[in-house]
């Protein structure tokens, strides 16, 4: 990403691998939508619960021109997201829908 990525870890140690693979699929966003101003993501483990292991929530704020689109990935009751990877790539697979109905809007605003 040209533009500083923010990635902020709650109630969990940061990780190069975790870093990472944020950095990777944002980069992905930018290649397809190109006018992107800001992108910044947060990766919350919640609290551990006596019968399952750590959810993980993935928040991701996207500023473009004339909108700022916010994608937010919970948990609730999703065993899949016991893994910070899985809520990562489900959030950014949200962003990516919604990066796309933006940009269709746009276009058709534009036409």
């Amino acid at each position: 990403m040209k533009l500083p990525l923010d990635i902020t870890f709650r109630n969990l140690d940061s990780s190069p691998s975790l870093t990472a693979d944020i950095q990777e699929k944002a980069d992905k966003l930018e290649l397809f939508y190109g006018d992107i101003i800001r992108c910044s993501v947060v990766l919350e483990a919640q609290h551990k619960h006596h019968h399952k292991g750590n959810l993980y929530h993935c928040r991701i704020e996207i500023s473009v021109p004339g909108e700022d689109i916010v994608v937010s990935r919970s948990p609730q009751d999703k065993h899949s997201h016991e893994d910070a990877y899985v809520a990562i790539r489900d959030a950014f697979n949200a962003a990516k829908r919604q990066l796309d109905s933006f940009a269709e809007k746009r276009h058709a605003h534009s036409a």
